[in-house]
């Protein structure tokens, strides 16, 4: 039985998608949560969840925070998020994601997808030969590669912030930070806080990476029960969500979270939680929009220049989430979503005025299909 209070629980959606292709083995789900800014765009998601209702409430989950990532950006966007249900080491197949594919283009540029979590730009690929509307494919097809480089970017340009607003300098060097996953966005990002001459502690449940990593780098290697538990300046999330909740937001020994993961905290409460142990937190959706900024250069005209300048924009922003707190006495994670709502509210009054029935409709913003 579909869940339709689920829906209405998480934040007011235009649209879900059931999608399934039994004979390519295909079980997924696109939601659609607001499209006021602009088509959504947001990363497909493959993983094996323990239930449809668990994957149902991610993809809910993680379509809000798109809407609220591209607004805070500055991106004329909505927020979308698909989910594949399946092992992503074992499941995959050219018919599954150009099935799922079929079913993108049937939302006829309501939603673009891109790599996210279990996929990658070989899967972009396939899906890319069904629909036009996908993001992230490979540069020799005219998009722009793997878009973790540059959320892993823009989350050291938050984490730069972060240093900045707690202990007013501008560099990382000497201080100790704990990387939280070490997949396609941690890995890149300790090799930045590496540059950066960071003393960095990682985790992964994957223990062959993080061996690799971690004779690379020269990074200290803890289990992932322990990361939590480290003596450091700063804890980087970069693997799932819901990583600060009531059994771990009391092991932290760190002044700052700032990492590349979403949805980091379980509930809302816990950032109240983290204001009143004076732990500064960088609300996930604006330090880790890197991705989303890169992407989005693919439906304007790419520039790969141009992209890294978007990321550097993630330092201002959280400033400017920064100061609302501070003025307001608020938490951070309820400044950022301020200042989201508000450019939302703002842009949708001004989208209010007819234009007549040849008004700009997002032409811009749809790629031509060069097939």
């Amino acid at each position: 039985m579909f869940k339709f209070d689920i829906i209405e629980e998480h934040g007011g959606h235009e649209q879900v998608v059931l999608c399934t292709n039994k004979d390519a083995g295909l079980k997924a789900i696109i939601a659609i949560h607001n499209t006021t800014l602009g088509p959504a765009l947001g990363g497909t998601r493959m993983w094996t969840y323990k239930s449809d209702e668990d994957a149902l409430i991610d993809v809910l989950r993680l379509s809000k925070g798109m809407t609220y990532k591209a607004a805070a950006a500055g991106l004329n966007l909505g927020g979308g998020k698909a989910v594949i249900i399946g092992d992503p080491k074992k499941d995959k197949s050219e018919a599954l994601f150009r099935a799922f594919g079929r079913f993108i283009e049937g939302l006829n540029g309501r939603y673009f997808t891109a790599e996210d979590v279990g996929t990658d730009v070989n899967d972009m690929e396939f899906i890319n030969m069904e629909t036009q509307y996908v993001t992230g494919i490979d540069i020799g097809h005219g998009g722009s590669g793997d878009p973790s480089p540059f959320t892993a970017h823009g989350t050291l340009m938050g984490i730069k912030a972060c240093i900045k607003e707690k202990m007013n300098t501008d560099s990382l060097k000497g201080l100790k930070v704990a990387v939280q996953g070490v997949g396609s966005v941690g890995k890149h990002l300790v090799e930045l806080l590496h540059k950066e001459k960071a003393q960095i502690v990682i985790t992964d449940t994957d223990k062959e990476r993080v061996q690799a990593i971690s004779s690379q780098y020269g990074c200290d290697a803890v289990s992932p029960e322990d990361i939590y538990s480290q003596n450091v300046d700063i804890f980087s999330p970069c693997a799932l969500g819901a990583v600060i909740n009531d059994d771990t937001i009391n092991l932290l020994k760190c002044s700052i979270v700032a990492g590349g993961a979403n949805n980091q905290l379980k509930d809302a409460r816990h950032g109240d939680i983290l204001k009143d142990k004076n732990i500064l937190y960088a609300p996930d959706y604006v330090i880790n929009a890197g991705g989303l900024m890169n992407v989005y250069l693919e439906l304007e005209g790419y520039s790969h220049e141009r992209a890294l300048n978007m990321t550097r924009g993630i330092y201002y922003n959280l400033r400017k989430v920064f100061a609302i707190a501070k003025n307001e006495n608020i938490p951070t994670y309820k400044a950022a979503d301020r200042m989201a709502e508000e450019r939302i509210n703002k842009i949708g009054k001004v989208k209010q005025t007819f234009l007549g029935r040849s008004g700009r409709r997002f032409n811009n913003l749809v790629k031509v299909d060069s097939k």
